[in-house]
């Protein structure tokens, strides 16, 4: 093996005196943008029979879900100290600086702007999901690339050709080298032990592969529930494999069986779902392009 890439990035993009600027804001910011500009872009071809601001507010509404959604969920599911700081620090939600997003919640957050959004603007809620969807994979993926740079969510040691060292698991390197001593060899040569950027895999199979297929299956009308169905059932799919080169949670581990992850848990239903949804998609309507001025009107 060549000398792996270590992942050592600056995870701050901008500092202004005292404040800092990080990737992984950016990459944020950079995935509700991309997303705004997609759907306003399908607003136009006639598929939102809403207004500019309407669906300003759908993305408003939708960014808060994930930010709220991710971070309740997160603390609930993955939090070290468990379920205790409902009543001993509750302001630890608050505390995002510390880390700690979950995208089942996030995506559960959206749901619920999603329903209340849709009873406002008297639309079908499975219409606005269907029109969403597509936009979502976006911000996954910039979200695992904002994961790479801070060196995070690392998977486990692999002898592929683009295994990476991780500097931020050397603890852990250290002591998968001390229990298994056929690894002491690569820990001395490297300074650590190539691993899986499971990060980038997520950032393909989330993010690009997704976005294509959503995109390019929504191009033209297509029966309610079909679009949700797919993506729930992609990124179910994606994720649960993902699981198996990826480093658990460390306050979590593997759940049972030795390799089974509270990730793939929570990935089940969405697999379930999704093909729930593709099957109702094959009896339910195709609805037509709104007209222009319904789309300038509302």
């Amino acid at each position: 093996m060549s000398q792996p890439f270590v992942v050592q990035f600056n995870p701050v993009a901008l500092q202004l005196g005292p404040i800092q600027i990080h990737w992984y804001g950016l990459m944020y910011l950079m995935g509700f943008l991309g997303a705004w500009a997609l759907g306003e872009y399908r607003r136009k071809k006639g598929r939102l029979p809403v207004s500019r601001e309407a669906f300003g507010d759908l993305i408003f509404y939708a960014m808060m879900g994930v930010i709220l959604g991710g971070r309740i969920w997160y603390m609930l599911f993955y939090y070290a100290g468990g379920i205790r700081w409902v009543w001993t620090d509750p302001v630890a939600l608050f505390r995002v600086w510390d880390g700690g997003m979950s995208f089942h919640g996030g995506l559960l957050g959206v749901l619920v702007a999603g329903v209340w959004w849709s009873r406002r603007h008297k639309l079908h809620f499975f219409d606005t999901v269907d029109f969403l969807a597509p936009l979502v994979p976006i911000g996954l993926g910039l979200g695992r690339l904002g994961n790479f740079i801070n060196g995070e969510l690392w998977g486990k040691p692999g002898q592929v050709p683009w295994a990476m060292i991780f500097p931020n698991a050397h603890d852990e390197d250290a002591a998968l080298a001390a229990a298994h001593p056929n690894l002491s060899q690569l820990m001395q040569q490297y300074g650590g032990l190539p691993r899986h950027p499971s990060e980038l895999y997520e950032l393909a199979l989330e993010g690009v592969v997704m976005f294509t297929v959503l995109w390019l299956v929504s191009l033209k009308p297509r029966p309610r529930y079909l679009i949700s169905g797919l993506f729930a059932l992609m990124y179910g799919c994606f994720r649960f494999v993902v699981e198996f080169v990826r480093v658990p949670d460390v306050q979590l581990g593997y759940l049972a069986w030795g390799w089974l992850t509270m990730g793939q848990i929570q990935s089940l239903p969405l697999i379930v779902v999704g093909l729930w949804l593709i099957g109702l998609s094959r009896r339910a309507p195709t609805l037509p392009l709104a007209k222009a001025d319904q789309t300038q009107t509302a």
